[in-house]
């Protein structure tokens, strides 16, 4: 018997007709491609892929198979969906997996007023980070998940949430920290605190210095920003952050928010859900509330 995994491998190279590319899909080494396939061609008795053609094309025999083999998976995808939907209608509970920063700080408000029309559903957050958050969706383990500067990907129902506003965040003791705005140039060569180079908002902010033609001092990286909100405050460099991750410590006085004279930056933020996922009734209604109220904050 086949697994479905490796039936799935073989509809992604009949899908993109590259060894290199099922490899990367899939995070598995050509290799490993190479190895399924075989299994399959021996257990079937037959070739299913043409190697020498660049790019590579099924064979006969490869087409039926993939035909056969896209329907099943298709079905198999619909089950699962609708077997992940009985059950979470009957546990009335809607999961979600959302990026620290949005689930610690923009969520909250919108899950109080979901509460309040529907006090006897279970709204389950996690906390991960952006790669886990998409996996948590693509999986199936998550009915809806939230995260900053999203990616188009065919397997994604991806909506627009809240553009949040990017600012200057410093130590109230920093030169800086004194000014109503700042010029964006200011912070050449400033020591600056980042994220890794793997999240996301990482990639924006840099694309918004670049633009500027800006130099940093990179001081220190980090995976979330909480950490990074821990070493503004005491003073190791300065970052650029979303306001609405920073309305504690603004209001406890220990960072200084400060907008830029430039331009409104913003970092935008999305609502992904699996394309063919069968929300419950009010796991659609949760999500008509974030785009609704993201589309007023917008406006």
């Amino acid at each position: 018997m086949m697994h479905v995994e490796t039936l799935k491998i073989f509809c992604d190279l009949g899908d993109l007709r590259s060894f290199s590319k099922t490899a990367e899909k899939n995070l598995l080494s050509q290799s490993a491609i190479s190895q399924q396939l075989a299994q399959l061609e021996l257990k079937h008795k037959c070739q299913l892929i043409d190697r020498k053609k660049r790019p590579i094309e099924l064979t006969k025999a490869g087409q039926l198979l993939y035909a056969a083999t896209r329907d099943m998976l298709e079905r198999y995808e619909r089950f699962k969906s609708e077997l992940a939907s009985l059950k979470s209608s009957a546990a009335n509970r809607i999961n979600v997996a959302a990026i620290y920063s949005i689930g610690m700080h923009a969520l909250p408000d919108y899950v109080k007023r979901f509460m309040v029309g529907n006090p006897n559903v279970n709204v389950h957050i996690e906390y991960f980070s952006a790669e886990r958050v998409y996996e948590q969706v693509l999986a199936g383990d998550a009915d809806i998940g939230l995260v900053a500067v999203p990616k188009r990907d065919k397997r994604l129902e991806v909506y627009d949430f809240e553009d949040e506003p990017l600012v200057l965040a410093c130590s109230p003791k920093h030169p800086l920290a004194n000014q109503s705005q700042v010029d964006i140039h200011q912070l050449q060569y400033e020591r600056f605190i980042g994220f890794e180079k793997d999240v996301p908002t990482r990639t924006w902010i840099d694309g918004i210095l670049q633009r500027y033609s800006i130099s940093i001092r990179p001081a220190m990286e980090f995976d979330n920003i909480e950490t990074v909100k821990r070493t503004v405050e005491i003073n190791s460099g300065i970052s650029m952050l979303p306001r609405t991750a920073m309305l504690q410590e603004i209001a406890a006085g220990t960072i200084k928010a400060i907008n830029f004279s430039n331009e409104n930056f913003v970092r935008p933020t999305g609502i992904i859900v699996r394309k063919n996922k069968i929300l419950s009734k009010a796991g659609k209604y949760f999500v008509e509330l974030l785009r609704k109220k993201g589309a007023n904050r917008r406006g």
